[in-house]
């Protein structure tokens, strides 16, 4: 996009990206993860079994996933989410936590929710 000074086209553009994210509120399927442990470890966990089975994004139908850590919000499409966590199963980063170690899910690094 080329740079255009005019407030009144700045405005209009601004509001194109205001109704797209009034309509994932509005109209979408958000899960939200509240982890407090991101900010020190620089990870996201994102589980997919818990019990020996399929549970968090395997079985979500969210189509936004949001992640609060500190004082940020950040949403990302469930599928993009999928996809960046797919390369790590059964790497170091495929880790067993929640309660009693019974769950599995991927430490996904915060900077790959941009």
């Amino acid at each position: 996009m080329d740079y255009n000074s005019d407030f009144k086209f700045d405005l209009e553009v601004g509001q194109v990206k205001e109704k797209e994210l009034g309509d994932i509120f509005n109209n979408k399927k958000i899960e939200v993860k509240y982890d407090l442990q991101a900010l020190d470890t620089g990870n996201v966990y994102v589980e997919y079994e818990s019990r020996g089975k399929r549970s968090g994004i395997s079985t979500s139908e969210s189509e936004f996933y949001c992640f609060a850590f500190g004082d940020t919000f950040h949403l990302i499409e469930t599928k993009l989410l999928k996809s960046r966590c797919r390369k790590y199963i059964n790497t170091k980063r495929d880790k067993r936590g929640g309660d009693n170690n019974t769950s599995k899910g991927i430490l996904l690094p915060i900077k790959e929710l941009f």
